[in-house]
């Protein structure tokens, strides 16, 4: 199956990667959060599928938050829309979306020696609880 997904569906799907290693990131504690960043980044550029062309490139993401709560206020819904917006189209895409949002997720999590810090736990929770929503 093919999936045909629009500029704005882009846009979207962009946004809610994009926004969730910038969570990460902010949920990363002093010292390592620009490990976060860079581990959560590189699992993002890994991705593939149509998941995988659409975030080659920033291009077009909205992420305005100034904020870790305004820009979770537009990320949450961006990643809820992205899986029902791909869903509709083709689930193993939607799959490989979620998928691909759980490595970011291990990959920051893995950046903190020991286990992820409380706080970036949390935030893995409320990503994961988006992308079932």
């Amino acid at each position: 199956m093919t999936v045909n997904i629009t500029a704005q569906d882009e846009i979207t799907i962009r946004t809610a990667a994009y926004g969730t290693v910038s969570l990460l990131t902010a949920a990363g504690i002093a010292g390592s959060a620009h490990k976060v960043a860079t581990d959560a980044g590189l699992a993002l550029s890994a991705a593939t599928g149509a998941v995988g062309h659409v975030v080659a490139s920033a291009k077009g993401a909205k992420l305005k938050g100034k904020s870790t709560a305004a820009l979770a206020d537009e990320v949450f819904p961006a990643l809820t829309a992205s899986v029902k917006l791909l869903e509709a189209q083709d689930p193993a895409e939607a799959e490989n979306f979620r998928s691909t949002i759980g490595v970011v997720i291990d990959a920051a999590e893995r950046a903190h020696k020991g286990a992820p810090s409380p706080t970036l736990a949390e935030m893995a929770r409320k990503i994961n609880e988006a992308l079932a929503a």
